[in-house]
């Protein structure tokens, strides 16, 4: 459950990863993508799909609600508070480890180990897109990628195929730029969850 949340925070804007050959057609869609977020500042996305969601992200902080897991990142300090158990674990990831969670940090991350391929004009949710499939260079979990880009460069689809055979699909239903979100909304906050069991990790 956990990492098909991850899979989707990292993919839900979509820049992510690859196919076959690096074309130049595919890396243009992927580099207006990376520089429209990057001049988005903070961004409230919902999606839906195979699972729905919110993913709230300002700078290297982030927000994800999804599966009935909300996890939260100050930059720092990581929450992840699983419904279910009614657990907050408590962790400070390695570089390493926020590069794999943290959408932001995954932003620029088709430059390096990663395959694409432009695979055309398509319509998903009603408008029209390009389209771009990644796979990664070395064998992992992740198997290939399907994204779908409108002409603001916003994600509009993202397919997902991970190596057992598993596919997922997660369809942008809003993504809202320049929104107001304080520093406090990257922090999990006990007084919200007083039943929680807080399980520090660090």
């Amino acid at each position: 459950m956990k990492i098909r949340c991850i899979l989707i925070a990292a993919l839900a804007w979509a820049w992510t990863a690859a196919f076959a050959q690096r074309d130049a057609k595919a890396r243009e869609v992927l580099d207006r993508m990376a520089e429209a977020y990057g001049r988005a500042g903070a961004v409230s996305i919902r999606f839906d799909g195979t699972q729905s969601g919110v993913l709230n992200v300002k700078g290297n902080k982030f927000y994800l609600r999804c599966g009935g897991i909300e996890t939260w990142f100050d930059g720092r300090t990581q929450w992840s508070y699983v419904e279910q158990n009614e657990e907050v674990n408590v962790s400070e990831p390695a570089p390493e480890e926020v590069q794999s969670v943290n959408p932001y940090a995954l932003v620029t991350m088709y430059r390096e180990g990663f395959n694409y391929e432009y695979a055309g004009k398509t319509v998903r949710n009603g408008k029209q897109g390009q389209e771009v499939r990644l796979t990664p260079e070395t064998e992992q979990e992740l198997k290939s990628v399907t994204l779908c880009v409108d002409a603001g460069a916003r994600p509009l689809y993202i397919g997902i195929e991970l190596r057992n055979g598993t596919r997922q699909e997660f369809f942008v239903r809003s993504y809202l730029t320049r929104q107001n979100l304080p520093d406090s909304a990257f922090r999990f906050d006990k007084a919200k969850y007083p039943r929680a069991e807080v399980i520090d990790l660090r």
